[in-house]
């Protein structure tokens, strides 16, 4: 769930706090390259773009997660959504340096790639590896996942945490760190028995 819903969830809630200071970076920025402030209507619209962007790469995320499921297994794919998570992670946090709001498009872009094949891939994988007495327990776990995402989203957005001026570059960061989580623990999780089974067959490994 770390590295599954709880990236989706965080996502969801931590572009909420810091829009006010991306917004001022955005004239800003503006400002320096072409001479001019950019209007209100026009900065709307890049906000807007910002959030909504997140949206068209979980789309993109969701379309390719059955066949990344099936081409790697479920466990590779999960961890091969983490270079995604990380990309995003490294743009969005550098862009105030580089002062190029076009990153953090580029990052939420790739944060939602990165949400719509864990999303999916999350469930698949809990369910198929889970005892069929608890399969009911473990796959709700996603929504638990999320639900604590969204939480510690907001919970880092507040001004005593990562809500200020100075610090919104690591506040958008931070998914960088369940990402580096999930990449050293997952490796030791076993890979799903019906995908070694079905899509592997692999009877003795499923076994």
């Amino acid at each position: 769930g770390i590295g599954g819903g709880f990236q989706y969830g965080l996502q969801v809630s931590i572009i909420n706090s810091p829009a006010e200071y991306i917004k001022s970076f955005i004239g800003e920025t503006w400002l320096k390259r072409y001479g001019s402030s950019l209007s209100e209507e026009m900065l709307t619209l890049m906000w807007s773009f910002i959030v909504s962007i997140y949206s068209i790469g979980g789309l993109l995320g969701s379309l390719s997660a059955g066949y990344m499921s099936v081409r790697f297994g479920r466990k590779k794919a999960m961890l091969f959504a983490n270079v995604p998570a990380l990309l995003s992670a490294t743009l969005m946090g550098l862009s105030q340096l580089c002062g190029s709001f076009e990153m953090i498009i580029t990052g939420r872009l790739f944060s939602g790639v990165c949400g719509g094949l864990v999303l999916n891939i999350h469930l698949m994988y809990a369910g198929e590896c889970a005892p069929r007495q608890l399969r009911g327990l473990i796959t709700i776990t996603a929504s638990t996942a999320i639900a604590v995402g969204k939480f510690v989203g907001f919970a880092l957005g507040l001004r005593e945490v990562l809500g200020v001026d100075a610090l919104w570059p690591i506040l958008m960061a931070t998914n960088a760190l369940p990402a580096l989580i999930q990449l050293l623990t997952l490796p030791f999780f076993p890979d799903s028995p019906r995908y070694l089974l079905i899509d592997k067959k692999d009877k003795e490994g499923c076994i």
